[in-house]
């Protein structure tokens, strides 16, 4: 039986002021990178700018999530395998091979 910290808990929603620091930080690097045209750049410091106003505070966003992925809109349900939509091959009867030989060239 694991311990209470290490049991997965699907449900768990995260703290909403941290949910709210990092949608604003990440909204907020949005901004830069779309409107002034230096945060686009290179820094000799910190690298790729975009990166860091962007990349990282939306990557701590979603592990805010716990890294799900979201869900796709389809018609069936999560748990429905695809089902084939033609009729399956059929294999044939008595192993005969086609007779399509090409013709020898004569060098």
């Amino acid at each position: 039986m694991l311990p209470t910290a290490l049991k997965p808990q699907s449900s768990q929603v995260p703290d909403a002021r941290v949910l709210r620091v990092v949608r604003q930080v990440a909204l907020a690097g949005l901004a830069l990178v779309l409107v002034w045209p230096a945060a686009r750049g290179y820094s000799q410091w910190l690298g790729w700018l975009p990166l860091w106003l962007l990349g990282m505070p939306m990557t701590a966003w979603w592990a805010l999530y716990r890294f799900r992925l979201p869900r796709l809109a389809t018609s069936r349900p999560a748990g429905a395998r695809a089902l084939r939509r033609g009729p399956q091959a059929r294999r044939r009867v008595g192993g005969r091979r086609l007779a399509t030989r090409m013709p020898s060239r004569a060098a």
